[in-house]
């Protein structure tokens, strides 16, 4: 099969756009060639270039089809409307019976003249994020300006233009030159395909593989971190832009001015990195190394010296600005800032932050009982919170918030438990950052995701598919953590009461708790899928609505789990879903079967046996309460044995009316005994 190559060779990309951009143009190449069937797609993207490489099929045959018309009697209109449709025209018509039949032949096409269709076409309509556009009178955007296109088909160029007529398309057309570095191998050259392509700018110092320039950054810069004794800060963000802005990475070490190095770390590797694109390090105790490492697109004749000597004065200039920040907020005191929350929207309809400090203190000081935390401490961390929102430090680095109010209530002499809940209240923001295990930071990091989703889901705005707007399923997520990892018995229910009570000030009426439990469930059953945990058996246990408390739903789900797990188990669930079965289409016959069984009716052994088994579950509500849940599995696995032997043994639809009445609610008292446990109904295989 021939191999089709494109490259796109343009200014400048922004590293946001181009990988999203090498996944577009892999995507609408593969649709718009289908007829010839892309397979081994490669995509490959950079600072100037994105391309893609696949092998395709020769052409399309050439294909003769025929079309049933009008009947041969029917009026000129509707024959004139069947050729307009088809944009044939009568000669092609003949006559089989009563019907006019037109035979259709699709010639041939190469894949060559397919793609000098497509790949124009699909260059029009690139769904770049922002365009431009560049001298002349062209129309043709691009993300920046588009120099060559390299298309090629077994080596040899398709020959195409982006000229279409109305517009000259800059003159762009395709052909075999390419351009490596812009520095170090400037001018251009032919390419006969992908290999030849990758192998030639290899050559010409650039190298066209993300995950190997990736790897080169990474390696290099942990070496020259290693030479230092230091560790480099893990950013993977970072190393992904940084391998998104040059061609040639060449990792370089710089030093940090002694003056700087009583700044806080974060506010270092926060200034470095969105700033400068500079790696943050790191000595073996952990805190910040005198040291950055950054990457040049340039390997310079002098080692780097000037290179490195350029970014250390730039460094300087920022870390100046930062210490301006960092020494203007301290002359004011922490507490001094909560007024100025007033005049900061946390949202159009949920009020201002100051609204926000208002109910999180009261809802703080509600849960911190039950996180043993103390009251006080915890109001006070909730009042001090977001207070660093009107610093000038966090005006200028967002990501800083409530790390900068930490360091500030600490400089203020607020207890640390304080200082530290300032911190942590944002937190988990991801899966990889720990949950607050601190009382009074998880009271805080509580009261905020509780008021968050309560407030949202309040005025409407609740996810939707793939859009949450304002990270309620992270917020939801966050809550989950807290109380798992931390193994917190909360009445969940009443805590979301409470956060809705919070908004009557603003006139807004709360939803109700059971909704946001059941959002906190689904995201419950998320984590526990992407943990490998039965999340049926969470869904099982749920619809039992009996329960707020998060740990003890989970311990009874875990039991279920495992009884499932066994033989017993399994045959209890199959005999479950035989008795719900029969129930179901009985009950729409003459049901619903429910009330109590007569024991006088129970004639047979295997269901006196079962009559007898369901008497000895009597303690089962008590082992749920007090939760034995390891009494309660085993209680109900001993239902096993009776369900089998009746179903073996006994006629539930028997000819007496009376005895079939009063075997069916016998498993309508199976059925409730074992919901009583869970909805077995919603357990899954």
């Amino acid at each position: 099969m021939p191999a089709f190559f494109l490259e796109l060779f343009s200014e400048e990309i922004p590293a946001r756009m181009q990988a999203r951009a090498a996944e577009d143009l892999a995507r609408l190449l593969t649709e718009a060639l289908s007829a010839i069937a892309p397979t081994g797609v490669q995509s490959f993207f950079g600072p100037r270039r994105i391309a893609f490489a696949a092998t395709v099929a020769a052409g399309v045959a050439a294909v003769s089809t025929t079309e049933r018309g009008p009947r041969a009697n029917a009026p000129e209109q509707a024959l004139a409307g069947f050729l307009r449709k088809h944009g044939a025209a009568k000669e092609q018509l003949r006559q089989e019976g009563d019907f006019w039949v037109l035979e259709k032949r699709a010639e041939a096409v190469s894949a060559e003249s397919l793609i000098a269709q497509a790949v124009p076409a699909v260059l029009r309509r690139f769904p770049w994020p922002k365009s431009m556009r560049w001298g002349g009178s062209s129309n043709f955007t691009w993300v920046r300006p588009l120099r060559r296109i390299v298309c090629l088909l077994d080596a040899a160029v398709v020959p195409f233009a982006l000229a279409d007529g109305t517009d000259d398309g800059h003159g762009l057309s395709s052909g075999n030159l390419t351009e490596g570095h812009r520095f170090h191998a400037p001018g251009a050259f032919e390419v006969s395909g992908v290999e030849d392509w990758r192998a030639k700018l290899a050559e010409r110092h650039v190298l066209v593989d993300v995950a190997e320039r990736k790897r080169v950054i990474a390696k290099g810069v942990a070496q020259l971190a290693a030479a230092q004794n230091c560790s480099v800060v893990d950013d993977p963000g970072l190393l992904d832009e940084v391998a998104g802005l040059v061609e040639r990475p060449v990792p370089l070490l710089g030093r940090i001015a002694d003056e700087h190095m009583d700044l806080p770390a974060e506010v270092m590797q926060v200034s470095m990195r969105v700033n400068q694109r500079y790696f943050a390090l790191r000595t073996q105790d952990g805190k910040a190394a005198p040291w950055f490492a950054f990457v040049s697109n340039i390997a310079a004749e002098d080692g780097g010296a000037t290179i490195v000597a350029g970014n250390e004065r730039v460094l300087r200039a920022r870390f100046s600005d930062a210490r301006h920040f960092w020494d203007l907020d301290r002359k004011a005191p922490l507490e001094g800032r909560v007024p100025s929350l007033a005049h900061v929207t946390f949202q159009a309809k949920l009020g201002s932050q100051g609204d926000r400090v208002v109910r999180l203190k009261r809802l703080a000081e509600i849960i911190a009982p039950h996180v043993g935390a103390p009251q006080a401490m915890a109001e006070r961390a909730a009042e001090l919170a977001k207070a660093d929102l009107v610093s000038g430090m966090v005006g200028e680095f967002p990501e800083l918030q409530g790390v900068m109010g930490s360091y500030y209530a600490r400089h203020d002499g607020e207890p640390i438990e304080v200082a530290d809940a300032i911190r942590e209240h944002y937190a988990p923001r991801g899966p990889n950052e720990a949950a607050p295990s601190a009382p009074v930071s998880v009271a805080v990091a509580l009261a905020d995701k509780l008021d968050q989703l309560v407030g949202f889901f309040a005025i409407g705005e609740k996810p939707s598919g793939s859009g949450d707007p304002y990270a309620l399923r992270r917020a939801g997520l966050g809550i989950i953590r807290i109380i798992r990892e931390n193994g917190l018995r909360l009445p969940l229910a009443a805590l979301i009461e409470a956060a809705g009570a919070g908004f009557s000030g603003l006139g807004i009426d709360p939803v109700p708790p059971a909704e946001i439990m059941e959002f906190l469930a689904d995201r419950l059953r998320v984590q526990l899928r992407s943990e490998g945990a039965r999340h049926d058996v969470l869904t099982a246990v749920f619809a039992t609505g009996a329960d707020d408390d998060l740990v003890r739903l989970l311990a009874r789900a875990s039991a279920v789990a495992q009884l499932l797990g066994t033989e017993d188990g399994t045959n209890l669930l199959i005999a479950y879903r035989r008795a719900a079965n029969i129930l179901r289409i009985e009950d729409r016959k003459d049901g619903p079967h429910t009330g109590p069984t007569d024991p006088a009716l129970s004639r047979e052994p295997a269901e006196i046996g079962l009559e007898q088994a369901l008497a000895g579950l009597s303690d089962l509500d008590r082992q749920l309460a007090a939760e034995d849940y390891t009494g309660a599995m085993t209680a109900m696995a001993g239902l096993r044995a009776p369900l089998d032997a009746f179903f073996t043994d006994v006629t539930v639809n028997a000819p007496d009316p009376d005895l079939r009445r009063n075997r069916l609610r016998l498993l309508r008292r199976v059925q409730s005994t074992m919901d009583r446990v869970a909805d077995f109904s919603r357990i899954e295989g």
